[in-house]
Protein backbone atom coordinates (compact mmCIF):
# COMPACT_ATOMS: atom_id res chain seq x y z
CA UNK A 1 0.00 0.00 0.00
CA UNK A 2 1.70 3.80 -0.86
CA UNK A 3 2.05 5.97 1.75
CA UNK A 4 -0.99 8.08 0.54
CA UNK A 5 -3.16 5.40 0.54
CA UNK A 6 -2.41 4.51 3.98
CA UNK A 7 -2.38 8.03 5.07
CA UNK A 8 -6.01 7.98 3.69
CA UNK A 9 -7.09 4.59 5.31
CA UNK A 10 -6.41 6.13 9.14
CA UNK A 11 -7.69 9.21 10.54
CA UNK A 12 -4.65 11.49 9.54
CA UNK A 13 -2.91 13.31 13.68
CA UNK A 14 -0.63 15.47 14.15
CA UNK A 15 2.45 13.15 14.13
CA UNK A 16 1.59 12.72 10.07
CA UNK A 17 1.33 16.21 9.71
CA UNK A 18 4.95 17.08 11.84
CA UNK A 19 6.42 14.42 9.38
CA UNK A 20 5.29 15.67 6.32
CA UNK A 21 6.29 19.45 7.19
CA UNK A 22 9.40 18.37 8.96
CA UNK A 23 9.35 20.11 12.24
CA UNK A 24 8.24 18.86 15.42
CA UNK A 25 4.47 18.06 16.92
CA UNK A 26 4.85 20.77 19.18
CA UNK A 27 5.35 22.85 16.44
CA UNK A 28 2.25 21.77 14.46
CA UNK A 29 0.43 22.53 18.53
CA UNK A 30 1.59 25.99 18.25
CA UNK A 31 0.23 26.46 14.53
CA UNK A 32 -3.23 24.71 15.27
CA UNK A 33 -3.65 27.10 18.52
CA UNK A 34 -2.66 30.14 16.43
CA UNK A 35 0.65 30.60 18.65
CA UNK A 36 2.17 34.27 18.03
CA UNK A 37 5.67 32.14 18.26
CA UNK A 38 5.72 30.73 14.91
CA UNK A 39 7.62 31.81 11.68
CA UNK A 40 5.46 32.89 9.27
CA UNK A 41 7.74 30.28 7.20
CA UNK A 42 7.17 27.51 9.67
CA UNK A 43 3.48 28.13 9.72
CA UNK A 44 3.00 28.05 5.81
CA UNK A 45 4.63 24.54 5.85
CA UNK A 46 2.75 23.14 8.33
CA UNK A 47 -0.61 24.25 6.61
CA UNK A 48 0.25 22.83 3.55
CA UNK A 49 1.21 19.87 4.93
CA UNK A 50 -2.23 19.53 6.70
CA UNK A 51 -3.75 20.83 3.07
CA UNK A 52 -1.78 17.68 1.58
CA UNK A 53 -2.98 14.99 3.97
CA UNK A 54 -6.41 15.92 4.46
CA UNK A 55 -5.69 16.91 8.21
CA UNK A 56 -9.13 17.81 10.50
CA UNK A 57 -8.54 18.98 13.41
CA UNK A 58 -10.43 16.75 16.24
CA UNK A 59 -11.90 19.57 18.34
CA UNK A 60 -11.89 17.31 21.35
CA UNK A 61 -8.15 16.73 21.12
CA UNK A 62 -7.53 20.41 21.32
CA UNK A 63 -9.49 21.29 24.24
CA UNK A 64 -7.80 18.66 26.00
CA UNK A 65 -4.59 20.28 24.96
CA UNK A 66 -5.76 24.02 25.33
CA UNK A 67 -8.07 23.58 27.99
CA UNK A 68 -10.52 25.81 25.86
CA UNK A 69 -13.15 23.74 24.01
CA UNK A 70 -13.93 26.71 21.53
CA UNK A 71 -17.65 25.57 21.58
CA UNK A 72 -20.43 27.82 21.97
CA UNK A 73 -23.64 26.97 23.69
CA UNK A 74 -27.03 27.56 22.40
CA UNK A 75 -30.19 27.58 24.67
CA UNK A 76 -33.60 27.71 22.53
CA UNK A 77 -37.04 27.41 23.14
CA UNK A 78 -40.24 27.39 20.02
CA UNK A 79 -36.76 26.29 17.59
CA UNK A 80 -39.11 25.24 14.81
CA UNK A 81 -40.95 29.36 14.36
CA UNK A 82 -38.84 31.17 11.39
CA UNK A 83 -37.14 33.66 13.64
CA UNK A 84 -35.91 31.67 16.38
CA UNK A 85 -34.79 28.77 13.55
CA UNK A 86 -33.57 31.10 11.57
CA UNK A 87 -31.08 32.47 14.09
CA UNK A 88 -29.38 29.55 15.36
CA UNK A 89 -29.03 28.57 11.63
CA UNK A 90 -27.20 31.88 11.27
CA UNK A 91 -25.21 31.19 14.81
CA UNK A 92 -23.74 28.16 13.92
CA UNK A 93 -22.33 29.62 10.72
CA UNK A 94 -21.04 32.14 12.42
CA UNK A 95 -19.57 30.19 14.76
CA UNK A 96 -18.03 28.05 12.38
CA UNK A 97 -16.33 31.02 10.81
CA UNK A 98 -15.09 32.22 13.85
CA UNK A 99 -13.34 28.75 14.11
CA UNK A 100 -16.21 27.40 17.14
CA UNK A 101 -18.51 24.83 17.34
CA UNK A 102 -22.12 25.35 18.72
CA UNK A 103 -23.85 22.59 21.10
CA UNK A 104 -27.25 23.19 21.69
CA UNK A 105 -29.80 22.28 24.18
CA UNK A 106 -33.63 23.26 24.06
CA UNK A 107 -36.33 23.90 26.50
CA UNK A 108 -39.73 24.78 27.16
CA UNK A 109 -39.70 28.65 27.79
CA UNK A 110 -42.32 28.10 30.49
CA UNK A 111 -40.63 25.74 32.24
CA UNK A 112 -37.73 27.12 34.68
CA UNK A 113 -36.23 23.80 36.10
CA UNK A 114 -36.11 22.79 32.10
CA UNK A 115 -34.03 26.05 31.74
CA UNK A 116 -31.79 25.65 34.40
CA UNK A 117 -31.17 21.81 33.22
CA UNK A 118 -30.37 22.91 29.56
CA UNK A 119 -28.06 25.48 30.60
CA UNK A 120 -26.16 22.86 33.09
CA UNK A 121 -26.18 20.58 30.35
CA UNK A 122 -24.26 23.37 28.04
CA UNK A 123 -21.70 24.44 31.04
CA UNK A 124 -21.31 20.26 31.33
CA UNK A 125 -19.93 20.26 27.95
CA UNK A 126 -17.13 23.09 28.79
CA UNK A 127 -19.01 25.25 26.44
CA UNK A 128 -17.35 29.07 26.46
CA UNK A 129 -20.23 31.63 26.00
CA UNK A 130 -23.59 30.81 25.45
CA UNK A 131 -26.74 31.96 23.15
CA UNK A 132 -30.05 32.23 24.46
CA UNK A 133 -32.58 32.60 21.87
CA UNK A 134 -34.94 34.07 24.55
CA UNK A 135 -37.92 35.14 22.82
CA UNK A 136 -40.05 34.77 25.95
CA UNK A 137 -39.75 36.82 29.72
CA UNK A 138 -39.94 33.42 31.47
CA UNK A 139 -36.85 32.34 30.09
CA UNK A 140 -34.79 35.70 31.37
CA UNK A 141 -36.67 35.38 34.75
CA UNK A 142 -35.40 31.85 34.89
CA UNK A 143 -31.59 33.28 33.99
CA UNK A 144 -31.91 36.18 36.29
CA UNK A 145 -31.75 33.54 38.96
CA UNK A 146 -28.82 31.33 37.94
CA UNK A 147 -24.77 31.89 37.97
CA UNK A 148 -23.93 30.46 34.40
CA UNK A 149 -20.01 31.45 35.23
CA UNK A 150 -19.44 32.48 31.15
CA UNK A 151 -20.64 35.09 29.25
CA UNK A 152 -24.40 34.98 28.35
CA UNK A 153 -25.90 37.29 25.30
CA UNK A 154 -29.57 36.94 24.24
CA UNK A 155 -31.44 37.16 21.00
CA UNK A 156 -35.22 37.89 20.22
CA UNK A 157 -35.36 39.74 23.77
CA UNK A 158 -36.50 42.79 22.54
CA UNK A 159 -33.02 44.11 23.94
CA UNK A 160 -33.80 43.27 27.34
CA UNK A 161 -30.69 43.23 29.57
CA UNK A 162 -27.36 44.47 29.39
CA UNK A 163 -26.82 41.80 27.36
CA UNK A 164 -29.41 41.51 24.94
CA UNK A 165 -29.10 41.92 21.31
CA UNK A 166 -32.18 42.19 18.93
CA UNK A 167 -33.16 43.68 15.61
CA UNK A 168 -35.05 46.94 16.90
CA UNK A 169 -38.71 45.34 16.76
CA UNK A 170 -39.87 48.99 17.46
CA UNK A 171 -38.59 50.64 14.53
CA UNK A 172 -39.72 47.59 12.14
CA UNK A 173 -43.35 47.88 13.04
CA UNK A 174 -43.02 51.80 12.93
CA UNK A 175 -41.96 51.25 9.27
CA UNK A 176 -44.66 48.85 8.95
CA UNK A 177 -47.23 51.49 10.08
CA UNK A 178 -45.57 54.32 8.00
CA UNK A 179 -45.86 52.68 4.64
CA UNK A 180 -49.45 52.33 5.35
CA UNK A 181 -50.24 55.64 6.60
CA UNK A 182 -47.81 57.45 3.48
CA UNK A 183 -50.42 55.33 1.48
CA UNK A 184 -53.11 57.39 2.70
CA UNK A 185 -55.01 54.86 5.51
CA UNK A 186 -55.89 56.30 9.06
CA UNK A 187 -57.89 53.42 10.24
CA UNK A 188 -54.94 50.50 10.68
CA UNK A 189 -55.66 47.46 12.47
CA UNK A 190 -52.76 45.21 13.96
CA UNK A 191 -53.03 41.81 14.04
CA UNK A 192 -50.56 40.87 16.95
CA UNK A 193 -48.49 37.65 18.13
CA UNK A 194 -48.77 35.97 21.59
CA UNK A 195 -48.85 38.41 24.00
CA UNK A 196 -46.17 36.45 26.11
CA UNK A 197 -43.79 36.98 23.52
CA UNK A 198 -41.37 40.06 23.89
CA UNK A 199 -41.06 40.47 20.23
CA UNK A 200 -45.02 40.47 19.66
CA UNK A 201 -44.95 43.51 22.74
CA UNK A 202 -42.28 45.23 20.94
CA UNK A 203 -44.54 45.41 17.59
CA UNK A 204 -47.45 46.45 19.38
CA UNK A 205 -45.29 49.34 21.21
CA UNK A 206 -44.08 50.58 17.58
CA UNK A 207 -47.55 50.14 15.67
CA UNK A 208 -49.54 52.71 18.51
CA UNK A 209 -45.85 54.55 18.49
CA UNK A 210 -46.16 55.68 15.12
CA UNK A 211 -50.38 55.86 15.01
CA UNK A 212 -49.84 58.38 18.03
CA UNK A 213 -46.66 59.94 15.84
CA UNK A 214 -48.72 60.97 12.95
CA UNK A 215 -52.29 62.06 14.76
CA UNK A 216 -53.66 58.92 14.08
CA UNK A 217 -56.65 57.17 16.17
CA UNK A 218 -55.41 54.05 17.87
CA UNK A 219 -56.81 50.88 15.72
CA UNK A 220 -58.26 47.84 16.66
CA UNK A 221 -55.31 44.89 18.17
CA UNK A 222 -56.90 41.52 16.60
CA UNK A 223 -54.70 38.77 18.81
CA UNK A 224 -52.79 36.14 16.63
CA UNK A 225 -50.76 33.44 18.04
CA UNK A 226 -47.80 33.88 14.92
CA UNK A 227 -49.53 30.72 12.81
CA UNK A 228 -51.13 31.10 9.27
CA UNK A 229 -54.29 29.43 10.87
CA UNK A 230 -54.78 32.53 13.23
CA UNK A 231 -54.57 35.21 10.53
CA UNK A 232 -57.13 33.13 8.80
CA UNK A 233 -59.46 33.08 11.41
CA UNK A 234 -59.01 36.92 12.04
CA UNK A 235 -60.80 37.82 9.01
CA UNK A 236 -64.21 38.22 10.36
CA UNK A 237 -62.63 40.45 12.97
CA UNK A 238 -61.06 42.21 10.37
CA UNK A 239 -64.05 42.97 8.04
CA UNK A 240 -66.11 44.14 11.19
CA UNK A 241 -63.72 46.67 12.27
CA UNK A 242 -64.17 48.78 9.14
CA UNK A 243 -60.47 49.39 8.96
CA UNK A 244 -59.00 49.66 5.43
CA UNK A 245 -55.55 48.34 6.38
CA UNK A 246 -53.35 45.70 8.45
CA UNK A 247 -50.46 45.51 9.76
CA UNK A 248 -49.47 41.59 10.88
CA UNK A 249 -46.69 41.07 13.32
CA UNK A 250 -45.32 38.36 11.12
CA UNK A 251 -45.41 36.82 7.99
CA UNK A 252 -47.30 33.36 8.29
CA UNK A 253 -50.42 35.56 9.92
CA UNK A 254 -50.29 37.42 6.78
CA UNK A 255 -50.35 34.68 4.63
CA UNK A 256 -53.66 33.64 6.76
CA UNK A 257 -55.31 36.80 6.72
CA UNK A 258 -54.54 36.92 2.93
CA UNK A 259 -56.34 33.89 2.30
CA UNK A 260 -59.57 34.41 3.82
CA UNK A 261 -60.02 37.90 2.66
CA UNK A 262 -59.91 35.86 -0.98
CA UNK A 263 -62.02 33.40 0.16
CA UNK A 264 -64.48 36.59 1.26
CA UNK A 265 -64.17 37.66 -1.39
CA UNK A 266 -62.04 40.84 -0.79
CA UNK A 267 -59.16 41.83 -2.84
CA UNK A 268 -55.75 43.01 -1.88
CA UNK A 269 -54.47 45.75 -1.82
CA UNK A 270 -57.65 47.11 -3.79
CA UNK A 271 -60.13 46.41 -0.65
CA UNK A 272 -57.17 46.24 2.16
CA UNK A 273 -53.61 46.81 2.65
CA UNK A 274 -51.57 44.28 4.67
CA UNK A 275 -47.98 44.66 5.70
CA UNK A 276 -46.35 41.42 7.64
CA UNK A 277 -43.17 41.34 9.34
CA UNK A 278 -40.10 39.10 8.60
CA UNK A 279 -39.84 38.69 4.87
CA UNK A 280 -39.70 34.93 5.34
CA UNK A 281 -38.39 33.29 1.43
CA UNK A 282 -42.30 32.84 0.53
CA UNK A 283 -43.14 36.04 0.97
CA UNK A 284 -41.76 37.42 -2.22
CA UNK A 285 -44.61 34.64 -3.87
CA UNK A 286 -47.60 35.49 -1.57
CA UNK A 287 -50.40 36.39 -3.85
CA UNK A 288 -49.84 39.83 -4.06
CA UNK A 289 -46.54 39.56 -3.06
CA UNK A 290 -46.17 40.46 0.55
CA UNK A 291 -45.33 44.03 1.69
CA UNK A 292 -42.86 42.96 4.50
CA UNK A 293 -40.22 44.04 7.14
CA UNK A 294 -36.88 42.21 6.81
CA UNK A 295 -34.85 41.38 10.17
CA UNK A 296 -31.37 40.89 9.19
CA UNK A 297 -30.88 37.51 11.33
CA UNK A 298 -27.15 37.32 9.80
CA UNK A 299 -26.02 40.02 10.92
CA UNK A 300 -27.74 39.67 14.69
CA UNK A 301 -26.47 36.18 14.79
CA UNK A 302 -22.96 37.22 13.92
CA UNK A 303 -22.80 39.94 16.42
CA UNK A 304 -23.80 37.54 19.15
CA UNK A 305 -20.94 35.55 18.06
CA UNK A 306 -18.29 38.26 18.13
CA UNK A 307 -19.99 39.34 21.85
CA UNK A 308 -18.90 35.72 23.77
CA UNK A 309 -15.96 35.38 21.10
CA UNK A 310 -14.18 38.56 22.13
CA UNK A 311 -14.39 37.82 25.64
CA UNK A 312 -16.44 40.83 26.60
CA UNK A 313 -15.03 43.40 24.57
CA UNK A 314 -18.01 43.64 22.26
CA UNK A 315 -17.90 47.37 21.32
CA UNK A 316 -21.48 49.43 21.42
CA UNK A 317 -21.81 49.10 18.14
CA UNK A 318 -21.85 45.01 18.36
CA UNK A 319 -24.81 45.32 21.11
CA UNK A 320 -26.85 48.07 19.51
CA UNK A 321 -30.32 46.69 17.69
CA UNK A 322 -29.86 45.56 14.61
CA UNK A 323 -31.70 48.01 12.10
CA UNK A 324 -34.80 46.46 10.04
CA UNK A 325 -35.55 46.89 6.29
CA UNK A 326 -38.95 47.63 5.08
CA UNK A 327 -39.53 45.32 1.70
CA UNK A 328 -42.11 47.06 -0.59
CA UNK A 329 -44.01 44.73 -2.76
CA UNK A 330 -47.49 44.67 -4.13
CA UNK A 331 -50.09 44.08 -1.14
CA UNK A 332 -50.27 48.05 0.07
CA UNK A 333 -52.36 51.15 -2.35
CA UNK A 334 -54.08 53.80 -1.35
CA UNK A 335 -57.30 53.49 -0.02
CA UNK A 336 -60.79 53.55 -2.09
Amino acid sequence: MSAAAESRARAIGVRDVAARAGVSRQTVSRVLNAHPDVADETKDRVLRAMDELGYRMNNAARALGTRRSRTLGVLASDALLYGPSRSIAAIEASARDAGYWVSAAFADAGDAAGVVSAVDHLIAQGVEGIVVVAPHARTLDALDEMRIGVPVVTLHSSGRGARGLSVDQVAGARLAVAVLADAGHTRIAHLAGPSDWLEAESRADGYAAELAARGLPPGPVIAGDWSAGSGYAAVEAVRSSGVTAVFAANDQMALGLLGGLHEAGLSVPRDLSVVGFDDVPDAAYYWPKLTTVRQDFTELARRAVAALVGEGDATASDLAPVAPRLVERDSVAPPL
